[in-house]
Formats: structure tokens, C-alpha cells, sequence
């Protein structure tokens, strides 16, 4: 599955109901979303971690679809296969 049939799948599900919630109470949910990822990734239990990076996905294109935001082409063009910062792949930037 590619992240724009994801996307569009999550809108069949989820559009009218995040609709109604909102940008800023869906963006809340994924905030909520990424702090329970934070939780797990300080524990030992993978399948409960896999299920939050599900969530926080979800999440994300459910706010992306709300925004009118193709997740996919927004993603591939800042990250056309090599790093947007120094051009490189692999990213060759000093921090």
C-alpha cells in the first residue's frame, strides 16, 4: 500500500467524523497519539509500540486530509530521495 492509499483509505473511514472535530481536535489527537509513542518506546513491549506508530499515522493523515494535504507528494517532494538539507544520500550533515 502506498502512503496516498493509506491516506485515502483513512479518509473513507475517518473524514466526515474528523470533519467535524476539527484541525485543531484532530491535531490534539495526534499530539495525544505521539505522547502515548513516547510512553511505549521507554518500554519493552513491541506489539504495543508497533500499535502507536499505527495510531500516530493515522492520525497524521487524518489532519492531512482535513488540510486538503496529499501526504505523499508533500513528503516526496521535501525528501526526493536524498536529504533536503545537504543534498546527499545518506545525509552527510554535521550536527
Amino acid at each position: 500500500m502506498q502512503i496516498s492509499e493509506f491516506q485515502e483509505m483513512m479518509k473513507r473511514l475517518y473524514f466526515e467524523r474528523d470533519c467535524a472535530r476539527g484541525t485543531q481536535g484532530t491535531f490534539n489527537w495526534l499530539v495525544d497519539e505521539v505522547q502515548e509513542l513516547g510512553a511505549e518506546l521507554k518500554g519493552n513491549d513491541r506489539e504495543a509500540t508497533e500499535k502507536e506508530f499505527a495510531d500516530v499515522i493515522a492520525w497524521l493523515a487524518s489532519l492531512a486530509n482535513i488540510m486538503g494535504i496529499d501526504l505523499e507528494k508533500a513528503t516526496l517532494a521535501k525528501y526526493p530521495n536524498k536529504c533536503p538539507k545537504c543534498d546527499s544520500s545518506p545525509c552527510q550533515c554535521t550536527f
